[in-house]
């Protein structure tokens, strides 16, 4: 694996790690009032973009993170959903 590469999964991995608190809170305290849907929408859409452009481009590092991060924040917004 080369240093870019590297750089790139360490960056993604830690972006994508940060929902991880989030999605945890909120299934357990099952509120989500403080959590903007139309943020977690355009968010989604963005990640759901991103992975296109790395299929599109052939970096593993930006299709994984962002896979695992749309999951995440798809949950999110999942909750936000249902909990209304």
């Amino acid at each position: 694996m080369d240093f870019v590469t590297l750089i790139g999964l360490t960056a993604g991995s830690l972006t994508t790690v940060a929902f991880v608190p989030q999605v945890l809170k909120t299934w357990k305290s099952k509120s989500t009032k403080d959590i903007s849907q139309g943020m977690f929408i355009t968010f989604c859409t963005g990640v759901f973009l991103w992975i296109t452009y790395g299929f599109l481009i052939h970096d593993i590092p930006v299709i994984l993170t962002n896979i695992v991060t749309g999951l995440l924040a798809s949950t999110i917004l999942w909750f936000k959903l249902r909990y209304r």
